[in-house]
């Protein structure tokens, strides 16, 4: 399986903040839209970094609340490290646990085609890992 049917089988939607916008208006979008990630982008469709629950919370237990008047670009990751709509599950989980991150925007050459998630990664290979126990046991059953 791969990114492309992953994003045709949740969807494409990408939340984005621009980097002006306060951490505020970030917070209450993640919560609104149960997202643990918004791509920051001054345009909508490029990339500029990445803002995670994660993020804030960290800078909160430094900073304290006044976080939330700052804008995104303070608080945001600029390296972020994306994926494309070819790029299989594994090399994702590879990705992810290399680089300790939960969150990568499908980049393609048309702009931003979806967010994957480490959820969305495990539910598919557990859905693949079930799949290929039911053929196992189905082999069984038929007697060798």
């Amino acid at each position: 399986m791969n990114v492309a049917e992953i994003i045709q089988r949740k969807g494409s939607e990408v939340a984005t903040v621009k980097p002006e916008d306060p951490v505020s208006q970030a917070a209450g979008l993640l919560s609104e839209k149960g997202f643990g990630a918004l791509v920051v982008s001054a345009d909508g469709a490029s990339i500029d970094g990445i803002i995670s629950e994660r993020d804030i919370v960290r800078r909160l237990g430094v900073e304290g609340s006044s976080i939330l008047d700052q804008p995104v670009g303070s608080v945001m990751t600029s390296d972020v490290r994306t994926c494309s709509s070819q790029d299989s599950v594994e090399w994702l989980m590879g990705m992810m646990t290399e680089h300790r991150i939960r969150h990568l925007p499908v980049q393609t050459s048309d702009g931003l085609a979806g967010m994957i998630s480490i959820g969305d990664v495990v539910k598919w290979r557990v859905t693949e890992l079930e799949a290929e126990m039911g053929h196992l046991e189905n082999y069984i059953k038929q007697g060798w």
